[in-house]
């Protein structure tokens, strides 16, 4: 509960090392939240890092971090998290393939111990007690240890993670199979005889579960090159106007109030008011807008933004932390942490199982020992080991991985990418999915849809006079009717006296006619007779979303083009089969909104969102989420990297930007909307497995647990038993492979 301040609350952020899961994060929050003088508290196991409010009156950062310090975590002074990750993931890399290299012959060796395998050729070095005690002792205790030490501090606060269950498992494997060693090499078995170790179970959960630690490692460290990302596309040396010359200058040394000259290709670093010249501006990474909007003297400009064919001449409004740039980064941030930490359900299961299996454990032993086989050590010990080692987590440990693998792994096969197993998990409690417009309905780029010729002319002359006249431009507009050309495979004249009017259009000459190619409100200002113009046609083409330009030859308007960013040919089934999951699909996007409702319509969208920027995208998220409401943004825009990150699930389309991508939780290789439907059906089907397999590792562990207990099975058994065990998790989880293969093929 939040304290009542009694001054003005600062906030710090602290870099955390040594979390391993999400229940790490939680445990921190919970014991930061308790302090006095602490006011919001949020920790990111993602990124690493917690977001802290303090009352400075009350409390000092020092002791915060000597609370987080006592919790058993670490604070890394640097601020440069992408190469801690790099270092972290690297150590991951090695723990991982040094427990993988040393487990090896003990698997081998398993295979021995079974009838259906016993056949399989063994050294005879690998059944010596003594040598699996020196493979499987480094595993347990030197790459194992941070296992024990994340147990420890589980347990300390009373808490009970899946830390718990890999020292306790492995642990129970290894000294029971430490005991028998000792006893085979002080008492060496009959030639051709091997006495049954159990080493190899210890040493595969570690191998398993470093393997799911190096790949959200991965994750993470992917996470904060999108950060990184945003942050280098704010400029470091600006050219502003002081003393009447242009000097080149630090970012950082810029005042509000400067001119700054912004020449074409570069970004703008500022948000600001047009000064002097004309130009086209991409602001798709701010509004989604595919189309270039053309800037002139009064115009506001945003910073991030590309310059693309004139030079401007800005005054500063808004620089630094107060930018568009500045404040995209920081919702990008803040959504990160307002992500809610995703509590596993067999950490659930285990905070409960693992006390109880001790107990059980203990009183057995007790029972034994005391009561049933009175001062028989050996024997009470044993039926002890059984029930650890029968009740052994690692049906639990992989019911949820193994499940995630092959359905991940099946989604890869069909272009499907989740950077993380827990977004799988998350997926298929989605009810209401926001779609972003240009490049993820739509194809992203525009087309010439229409010639409509007015009259003296015909729609083939047209398109070969007005590529020509386009083709020295590089807008993308002129791109559109280039391209129109090239796919009619027309001859293109040259053009002469080429001149681009900025916020106009452009004059050429062709053939000898002189040709204008603009705006259909901008003819007349040119001095472009309009007389054969249908004002109802140009209506009817702008209701569908579609620029309307006039070509006019020797100042006559002879013809229009209408172009447009055409809707994919699948957005529109795919919205139809999500609606079939029982989905809600809504269109948020940065277009107008007659654009935005002619896509819609033919989407078959009945819920729009239009005009909207990057941060109303995000509130668009955050007030469903308060409704109650689960959320899956798709996006493929800059732009629409906050609101993905906000989102309970962010989907990028594949040849959306990479910051899109990096910020989503799910890839869409082929970059086609009806991966959506298909990721749903493989979550769904992923998480149904999932509850088998769990439900499968607790009715086993029920029926098994007595007979340990009762003393009818030995410790060789039950660990063949909870080998079988394991097997059966594993066969199960393929299932979704086999199934994916039919559905893929019956499709």
């Amino acid at each position: 509960m939040a304290n009542r301040s009694s001054g003005t609350w600062n906030r710090h952020t602290l870099h955390i090392t040594g979390m391993n899961c999400a229940a790490c994060a939680v445990r921190i929050e919970k014991a930061l939240r308790r302090m006095e003088g602490t006011g919001g508290v949020s920790v990111n196991f993602a990124v690493g890092r917690a977001s802290v409010q303090l009352d400075p009156a009350r409390l000092q950062l020092r002791q915060v971090e000597d609370k987080v310090v006592q919790l058993g975590f670490g604070i890394r002074k640097d601020t440069d998290a992408g190469s801690y990750l790099g270092t972290d993931v690297k150590g991951l890399w090695l723990r991982f393939i040094a427990s993988a290299l040393l487990t090896l012959p003990l698997l081998w060796t398993m295979f021995s111990h079974y009838s259906l395998t016993s056949s399989v050729w063994v050294p005879e070095l690998f059944f010596q007690p003594w040598f699996q005690l020196a493979l499987a002792t480094p595993v347990q205790f030197i790459i194992g240890m941070p296992f024990y030490f994340g147990a420890f501090h589980a347990l300390r606060n009373r808490g009970a993670n899946m830390d718990v269950l890999v020292a306790l498992g492995t642990s129970s494997a290894y000294f029971y199979s430490h005991y028998l060693a000792m006893k085979a090499i002080q008492s060496p078995a009959a030639a051709g005889q091997h006495v049954p170790l159990y080493f190899e179970t210890g040493s595969m959960i570690i191998t398993v579960v470093l393997l799911g630690k190096l790949l959200e490692g991965m994750a993470r460290q992917r996470t904060m090159h999108a950060m990184r990302g945003l942050q280098e596309m704010q400029a470091d040396y600006v050219h502003v106007i002081r003393m009447q010359r242009e000097t080149r200058i630090p970012i950082e040394e810029m005042r509000v109030g400067d001119q700054v000259v912004i020449r074409p290709g570069e970004r703008i670093p500022v948000d600001g008011v047009i000064m002097r010249g004309h130009s086209a501006v991409d602001e798709s990474m701010m509004t989604g807008e595919g189309m270039p909007v053309d800037k002139s003297a009064g115009g506001q400009v945003m910073s991030g933004t590309m310059n693309l064919n004139g030079t401007l001449t800005v005054e500063a409004q808004r620089i630094g932390s107060d930018s568009t740039l500045a404040q995209l980064i920081r919702l990008m941030e803040d959504a990160q942490y307002s992500k809610p930490p995703i509590q596993r359900l067999a950490d659930t299961i285990a905070s409960y199982f693992v006390p109880v299996v001790v107990v059980i454990a203990g009183l057995t032993f007790a029972a034994w020992y005391a009561l049933l086989q009175p001062g028989d050590f050996g024997h009470a010990l044993g039926c002890a080991v059984s029930v650890l080692v029968i009740a052994c987590p690692c049906a639990i440990g992989l019911a949820t991985p193994i499940s995630i693998l092959v359905g991940s792994g099946r989604a890869a096969q069909r272009g499907i990418l989740f950077k993380e197993g827990r977004f799988m998990e998350q997926l298929h409690q989605t009810d209401v999915v926001l779609l972003d417009k240009t490049g993820t309905l739509t194809e992203g780029r525009p087309e010439l849809t229409d010639i409509l010729p007015l009259g003296g002319h015909s729609a083939r002359s047209l398109l070969r006079w007005a590529a020509a006249a386009e083709q020295p431009s590089e807008h993308p507009i002129s791109r559109a009717i280039t391209a129109a050309a090239e796919r009619q495979r027309l001859i293109v004249p040259e053009a002469k006296r080429f001149t681009n009017i900025p916020g106009c259009g452009i004059r050429a000459e062709v053939e000898g006619k002189r040709l204008f190619l603009g705006a259909y409100a901008r003819l007349k200002p040119q001095g472009i007779q309009a007389d054969g113009a249908d004002a109802g046609v140009i209506a009817g083409l702008e209701r569908e979303g579609k620029t309307v330009i006039g070509i006019a030859v020797d100042d006559r308007l002879t013809g229009l083009l209408a172009i447009r960013d055409s809707l994919r040919t699948t957005s529109a089934e795919a919205v139809r089969q999500m609606k079939q999951l029982g989905l809600e699909v809504m269109m948020v996007t940065g277009d107008q909104r007659m654009t935005a409702e002619a896509i819609a319509r033919e989407a078959g969208i009945g819920h729009i969102a239009a005009e909207v920027l990057p941060q109303e995208k995000v509130e668009w998220v955050s007030r469903l989420q308060r409704d109650g409401r689960t959320v899956t943004m798709v996006g493929d825009g800059i732009n629409d990297a906050p609101a993905l990150a906000a989102a309970d699930i962010g989907i990028a389309m594949g040849q959306g930007s990479d910051i899109a991508g990096e910020a989503a939780d799910i890839h869409l290789l082929r970059g086609d909307l009806s991966g959506i439907p298909e990721a749903m059906h493989i979550s769904r089907r992923t998480m149904a497995n999932i509850r088998q397999n769990l439900s499968f590792a607790l009715v086993y562990n029920v029926i098994a647990i007595p007979f340990a207990v009762m003393g009818w099975l030995e410790p060789w058994m039950a660990g063949t038993a909870m080998a079988l065990s394991s097997v059966s998790v594993v066969g199960n989880a393929l299932r979704l492979q086999r199934s994916g293969r039919r559905r893929g093929a019956a499709s």
